[in-house]
């Protein structure tokens, strides 16, 4: 009788934890000493079975569950091992005898008496599910493809897959789906207000051990070895900032110019803040930056980083709701809005997302983004600029808003100079920005 191995045991008990607590799935795993003592190889194994089927929960019940008496109910815990061993089966192309074993042994391992349903219902996964994704992945590869493929080959829920089509058009799609289920990438920025040469953070970087590659944009880099940055203190003296090749691309779009007066509403954790003004430090000089954050946990998190990087003399951090904001902050010649929105930009960064959205968020948060954009645009300074960015790939979410803005009463003498998508590829976010610009008055 073959035993699971310790790498499926380890993710089988975080996943058992994860549920339980509703954790995020990456902070567990950031905190993990047992996954710390396993080797590189198996540790990347564990974190790709959790991510994975963190990722792909909703489509690996409905595969089990196809395979069910009706009526049949399973134990969490035998569902979760259930789970686990199907996303191998059906995503990750493991043998199915090995795949299908090795499940078997996880269940039995937390409910004896379910071994026997266990290895019945695996067997068909193998069978019938495990063939169907291939199958799907194939009809996209090529080309011939309908919403349902996308469904299937990312592991992702249906009305997603629809409007995502319609919204992104058939290739960007196709790479949405795709990556959904790809590890991403472990991109960080540099502190550009602090360390300006990229030459002198790539050698602390080095130094650290972190493995880092030069990224395609100013300051960027793509950690092979990143577990050896937190210890390296780079991050807590913000020399570095974690985040992905996206963000610093609208950051950069968006960069002020020096001197400028600046309005950033939706600062959370201040990533993008310390972006917007490293940018203008990077042109010549510092910017001035008002920060609204409505949650007053991330803005004091936010000012402690401000701190930290040697900017708070040039940004001002405010707990205020974005959609209120008062004639006394004046006017801003250039106003930023990281908008609250679905995430499905960023599936592979935060695998809770698809399966946690019901099919009416998007509406929903579209009519808080038009609040807003509204609220924003009204501390834009004639000949000053409005940015609006989400890291949807939703269209009801992106343009729709933009243009529903535009034909609004607040979006009366803003004009659009330009609206993108930043590249929808594996291992990076998506997000989406617009750039408005009011004509004087």
């Amino acid at each position: 009788m073959a035993r699971a191995t310790a790498a499926r045991g380890l993710a089988l008990s975080l996943l058992g934890e994860r549920r339980r607590r509703d954790a995020r799935a990456r902070d567990l795993l950031r905190g993990s000493s047992e996954l710390d003592a396993l080797a590189e190889r198996d540790r990347a194994f564990v974190t790709r079975l959790v991510l994975g089927v963190t990722a792909a929960a909703g489509a690996l019940d409905a595969a089990l569950e196809g395979h069910l008496r009706r009526g049949a109910r399973l134990e969490p815990r035998v569902r979760d091992a259930l789970r686990l061993a199907a996303f191998e089966l059906v995503y990750l192309g493991e043998r199915a005898d090995v795949a299908v074993s090795q499940g078997v042994e996880l269940v039995r391992g937390v409910a004896p008496r379910a071994a026997g349903l266990a290895n019945a219902v695996l067997r068909r996964v193998a069978e019938k599910d495990a063939p169907a994704a291939s199958a799907a992945r194939g009809r996209i590869s090529g080309g011939a493809f309908d919403a349902g493929d996308l469904a299937l080959a990312g592991a992702l829920p249906a009305w997603l897959c629809e409007r995502a089509l319609a919204s992104l058009g058939r290739e960007d799609a196709a790479a949405w789906a795709r990556g959904a289920l790809e590890p991403a990438g472990a991109w960080v920025a540099a502190n550009r207000a602090r360390v300006q040469r990229g030459q002198a953070l790539l050698h602390m970087l080095r130094e650290a051990g972190c493995e880092p590659e030069e990224g395609p944009l100013p300051g960027s880099f793509l950690l092979r070895a990143p577990a050896r940055l937190a210890p390296s203190g780079l991050v807590e003296r913000v020399d570095v900032i974690p985040c992905d090749l996206a963000a610093q691309e609208v950051a950069l779009a968006a960069a002020p110019v020096p001197g400028e007066r600046a309005l950033e509403v939706g600062q959370g954790r201040g990533t993008k803040t310390l972006l917007l003004e490293g940018a203008s430090c990077a042109a010549g000089g510092p910017c001035e930056v008002v920060a609204v954050e409505v949650s007053p946990r991330k803005s004091a998190t936010a000012a402690r980083r401000m701190e930290a990087a040697g900017i708070a003399g040039h940004v001002r951090c405010v707990c205020a709701d974005g959609r209120e904001l008062g004639d006394d902050l004046g006017l801003f010649d250039l106003v930023f809005l990281d908008a609250p929105c679905t995430g499905t930009g960023t599936l592979a960064r935060h695998p809770e997302i698809a399966w946690s959205l019901a099919p009416d968020a998007p509406a929903e948060l579209a009519a808080l983004q038009r609040e807003l954009l509204a609220s924003a645009a009204a501390r834009v300074a004639p000949g000053g600029r409005l940015v609006y960015a989400t890291c949807s790939v939703l269209a009801e979410e992106d343009e729709r808003v933009v243009d529903a803005f535009l034909a609004s009463d607040s979006g009366a003498g803003f004009e659009l100079v330009r609206a993108g998508r930043t590249p929808v590829r594996a291992g990076t976010d998506t997000h989406f920005h617009a750039e408005l610009r009011l004509r004087d008055r």
